[in-house]
């Protein structure tokens, strides 16, 4: 006997579950002693016999498995750049989509954009599935030479339902978690900023970045040791929600971030639907598909997800009041709109010791969404319903700690105004306006407010038949 020992740096894995793929794959061979895969350093370590395996048995077996050895423990700077690519792609889209509506990804996020997007993520994160679960939807799968043709797609439809329907209910739950955790909307931007953040490192550790997998999370839920124990496809496929999956835990804290039921199992149901397809003809595809093609599409979706998890972030940011990225000064209206409307739109109005400022809630948004009040003065808030909706029917100004429920017709808001600029949004955090605080409301002319207007991106038209190009992924 002939006992060897090697370490070996692996490239691709991409969550915890890719340690277990290894070890089963390389305990299959006859000699192999001791196995132990590091996610976390991205390593393997073999213990064998040198006379029973070799070790470019051991290599190959490893890369057959869908993973990449490598000689580099360190990526080279170059590697690095397409990561710091798509992160500022990522905010010069969101800048963007605040100034002009075209990539208006925040309040995609909101509505049925948001749900195109998490399909999108299904759709490539379904190549990681395969990898993990393929071999459990074939058991399934499988069926007698007896048994009619129209149903041996049985199974299969059976397992994917299970899987539907686990995805769909454990998002409800987690939402309702985030619901009934966020005491306040400040905790639920803490929340969001938490889940964006991971979002984002798990998007860079499907990406290979391996400096951040020590913070990779597992939520105490996801044990798939009991789906060993059912032969029947729609209960292991419902038992499959609870896997230990990397990409499905992310999409888990983004429905504990909804803080809602409905939200959290509705963005479930729309990822789990675009894990479907692949996994339903991923015997066909797989022929086609090379291993090294399936992660570099795992890559990407890693990028869709840093995107999606800045985004969140930024929202919880708006929610406990931090506004990096303010929303454009636009001011409702159209293209023929003076600056002499926009000011008097925008200035509060002085009448018997108190000043007033009306913005209309609406499929826009607020608008206008920046008005002035001066310091000081008893203020009154008027924010008229005008077609009230799922995003904006809250409103949050976290400085003064208020959130008011907004109906039909006026919703009044009173206070007085200390120095500084006072930010609030939606209860989501996607819809964002200011009222800027200013000493003297008469030093503010039409020409501040043009400079203020220029200093920002901004709208084009509110033109309802012009909505791609004017934000046209907000709320309806």
């Amino acid at each position: 006997m002939s006992n060897k020992s090697i370490t070996l740096n692996i490239d691709n894995m991409v969550c915890t579950s890719c340690e277990n793929t290894i070890i089963r794959h390389l305990k299959k061979i006859s000699g192999v002693t001791i196995v132990k895969v590091n996610y976390t350093k991205g390593t393997v370590h073999v213990e064998y016999d040198a006379e029973k395996v070799s070790y470019s048995t051991i290599v190959a077996t490893i890369e057959k498995s869908g993973y990449k050895v490598t000689s580099d423990k360190k990526k080279s700077n170059s590697e690095l750049l397409p990561i710091m690519g798509i992160v500022l792609i990522a905010l010069l889209m969101i800048r963007l989509g605040k100034g002009t509506g075209i990539f208006d990804m925040s309040s995609a996020l909101s509505s049925k954009v948001s749900y195109i997007a998490l399909f999108t993520i299904g759709v490539f994160t379904s190549l990681h599935c395969v990898g993990m679960c393929g071999g459990i939807m074939m058991s399934q799968s499988i069926t007698s030479s007896i048994v009619p043709e129209k149903n041996k797609f049985k199974p299969g439809l059976m397992y994917n339902l299970g899987r539907l329907i686990s995805y769909t209910v454990l998002g409800g739950i987690v939402g309702g978690i985030g619901k009934a955790f966020s005491l306040s909307f400040g905790v639920q931007g803490f929340i969001a900023i938490v889940a964006g953040v991971f979002m984002v490192i798990m998007g860079l550790n499907l990406y290979g970045f391996k400096a951040l997998r020590k913070f990779s999370i597992k939520l105490p839920w996801s044990n798939c040791n009991s789906q060993k124990k059912f032969r029947n496809p729609l209960i292991v496929g419902f038992l499959n929600g609870f896997m230990p999956c990397g990409p499905l835990q992310t999409m888990q804290l983004y429905a504990l971030a909804s803080g809602s039921v409905i939200a959290g199992a509705t963005s479930m149901f729309f990822f789990a639907l675009g894990t479907i397809p692949l996994m339903l003809g991923f015997g066909a595809i797989a022929n086609v598909l090379s291993q090294k093609n399936s992660k570099r599409l795992i890559k990407y979706s890693g990028g869709i997800i840093i995107i999606i998890g800045i985004i969140m972030a930024n929202r919880g940011l708006s929610l406990i009041g931090v506004n990096l990225m303010p929303n454009s000064l636009s001011l409702g209206g159209n293209n023929n709109t003076t600056i002499s409307d926009k000011s008097s739109a925008s200035k509060a109005t002085i009448s018997n010791g108190k000043q007033v400022i009306r913005i209309a809630a609406n499929n826009q948004g607020y608008t206008p969404n920046v008005v002035y009040i001066q310091k000081g003065i008893p203020t009154e808030f008027i924010i008229d319903g005008e077609s009230i909706n799922f995003c904006n029917n809250k409103i949050v100004i976290p400085s003064m700690n208020i959130e008011k429920t907004l109906s039909s017709g006026e919703n009044v808001i009173e206070f007085t105004p200390d120095a500084g600029d006072i930010n609030y949004s939606c209860w989501m955090g996607m819809l964002r306006g200011t009222i800027k605080v200013v000493d003297d409301l008469n030093s503010i002319n039409d020409s501040t407010i043009q400079n203020d207007i220029d200093s920002e991106f901004y709208y084009p038209s509110n033109d309802s038949n012009n909505q791609f190009f004017n934000g046209g992924f907000s709320c309806h």
